[in-house]
C-alpha cells in the first residue's frame, strides 16, 4: 500500500474508534411487574362467561413507562424504570388474574384470543400514575371508566367510574411500584364486585 494511503486508512480507523467511544451508553432499565396481592377464592361458580378487553387510554399511558405527575399538568416518567408490559395490557392482565383468583367467574378469556363470551368488560383508563401534591404529598392514582357489554350484540349494559388513590410515604421507584400494586388490588376487588353484581342482575 502507498504510504500516504496507509496513513489515510489509519486515520480513518482511528476516527471511527474515537467516534464510537463518545456514543452515549444505553441506560440500564429496571423492569417491574405489577405486584399482586393474595385473594381468597369465593364459592358458587357462576354460569356465564366473561371476556376482558384492554382499556383504551391516552398516548402518554399507552406504553410501558411508569408515569408520574411531578407538578401541575406535566406528565413525566421514572428514569431507568418501566413496566413489564404496556399499561393497558398490564391492567387487563391484573383484572383477569383477579377474576381467576376470585373463582366465581370460571369461563374467562381476553381480547387477544377473540373468543365470544356472554359479557365483555372494557372501558377507558383515564389515570395510571403517581402524583405529587401540595406539601410534596405523593400518591398513586388509578381512574378506570368500566363498561359491561352484552357479548352477542355489543349493547352497553352498565358503566361505572372507579377511582383509587393510594398514599405513599416513599418516592423511590420500588415503593411507588408497591403502591401501584396496592391500588390495583383495591381497584380489582371493586371492579369484580361490580361486574358480578351487574351481570347477575341481568341474568335474573
Amino acid at each position: 500500500m502507498i504510504p500516504s494511503l496507509r496513513l489515510a486508512a489509519l486515520a480513518a480507523t482511528l476516527g471511527l474508534v474515537s467516534a464510537c467511544s463518545i456514543l452515549p451508553q444505553s441506560e440500564p432499565v429496571d423492569v417491574y411487574r405489577l405486584p399482586v396481592g393474595q385473594a381468597t377464592a369465593n364459592a358458587a361458580p357462576l354460569d356465564w362467561s366473561l371476556r376482558l378487553n384492554k382499556p383504551l387510554t391516552s398516548e402518554a399511558l399507552a406504553g410501558p413507562r411508569i408515569a408520574v405527575i411531578p407538578q401541575g399538568d406535566v406528565i413525566s416518567s421514572y428514569k431507568g424504570a418501566r413496566w413489564s408490559d404496556p399499561v393497558p395490557m398490564l391492567l387487563r392482565n391484573r383484572l383477569l388474574d383477579g377474576f381467576q383468583r376470585d373463582g366465581r367467574v370460571q369461563r374467562l378469556s381476553a381480547d387477544d384470543s377473540n373468543l365470544q363470551a356472554d359479557y365483555e368488560l372494557g372501558g377507558e383508563l383515564q389515570a395510571f400514575q403517581s402524583e405529587y401534591h401540595a406539601g410534596a404529598q405523593l400518591e398513586v392514582v388509578i381512574r378506570y371508566d368500566a363498561r359491561l357489554v352484552q357479548g352477542r350484540n355489543q349493547r352497553i349494559l352498565a358503566s361505572q367510574r372507579f377511582e383509587v388513590r393510594q398514599p405513599l410515604n416513599d418516592g423511590k421507584v420500588p415503593a411507588v411500584v408497591a403502591g401501584f400494586g396496592a391500588a390495583s388490588d383495591t381497584l380489582t376487588r371493586q371492579v369484580i364486585a361490580w361486574t358480578v353484581a351487574q351481570a347477575q342482575a341481568k341474568n335474573q
